[in-house]
């Protein structure tokens, strides 16, 4: 536990100025965070044969370009369109004629392409929602904590029947339904009085999300049972690796996408 609390005040001290000050040093910030979270997901393989260098080499570029890559497709890193982007998905693909299969087939191919196009999405929708505006970010930020932490303690205080054990053994309905209540409440509080008025779209839509959060906890838990791994890796001591801080976050952030308008 005093670990876990290390970790996660270090976390803050970096995070917080960071977040606050946006511009380049949030996008170069975020791409970091980004590139760990996909070597967190290359890593899975190790138990059978690494993806090729110059595969992982080529998987970090193609997500790079995603995340930094502006609504007008210019990227602001490199200075190519999206087809840089392309070119680099289409390698990946081309790559697997060259290598044996049992180091790099079809299907780590197509699982790459979707990694990368997954959280590339999502850390570029972060990059944006920044952009536009601070407390708009802090809000979808929000939705995670207080559904995430709410979820594990009202479970653990009233919770009788267990979600989907087979993924989580730990979760219960009860503290699903209780933590996406309170997460949003709080958000949806925070966003009345420090964005816009609130409307009912505004607090359907912030449900919503807060239920796609717990969607994605459960799908990055089924992916880590699935390959026999408490943690996707232990980066922060005590909280595991990236993917496990941000799961329901890049789900989040996918949702607010697809939800945009109500806002």
């Amino acid at each position: 536990m005093k670990k876990r609390i290390i970790s996660a005040i270090i976390m803050l001290i970096i995070v917080i100025p960071v977040i606050w000050y946006g511009n380049n040093l949030f996008r170069l910030g975020v791409s970091i965070v980004s590139i760990l979270a996909l070597k967190e997901l290359l890593d899975l393989k190790k138990s059978h044969n690494q993806y090729p260098y110059l595969i992982q080499l080529i998987s970090i570029i193609a997500l790079a370009l995603l995340v930094l890559t502006e609504f007008d497709g210019y990227s602001i890193l490199f200075g190519i369109t999206y087809k840089g982007i392309a070119i680099a998905l289409l390698t990946l693909l081309g790559s697997t004629l060259i290598y044996d299969e049992k180091n790099y087939s079809t299907k780590d191919a197509f699982y790459l392409i979707g990694s990368i196009l997954l959280l590339g999405t999502s850390f570029n929708t972060m990059i944006l929602v920044r952009m536009i505006d601070l407390y708009l970010f802090i809000y979808l930020i929000l939705i995670f904590i207080f559904t995430d932490t709410f979820a594990m303690l009202m479970g653990m205080a009233f919770g009788r029947h267990k979600l989907i054990p087979k993924v989580s053994p730990k979760k219960t309905i009860e503290g699903s339904i209780l933590g996406s209540l309170i997460g949003t409440t709080v958000a949806a509080c925070f966003y009345h009085f420090l964005i816009n008025p609130i409307s009912i779209k505004v607090i359907v839509a912030t449900l919503i999300l807060s239920i796609i959060g717990q969607i994605g906890d459960l799908i990055f838990s089924k992916i880590k049972r699935e390959n026999g791994i408490k943690d996707f890796s232990n980066l922060i001591p005590g909280h595991g690796g990236i993917l496990d801080r941000l799961d329901s976050t890049i789900a989040i952030m996918l949702g607010f996408l697809l939800l945009y308008s109500m806002f």
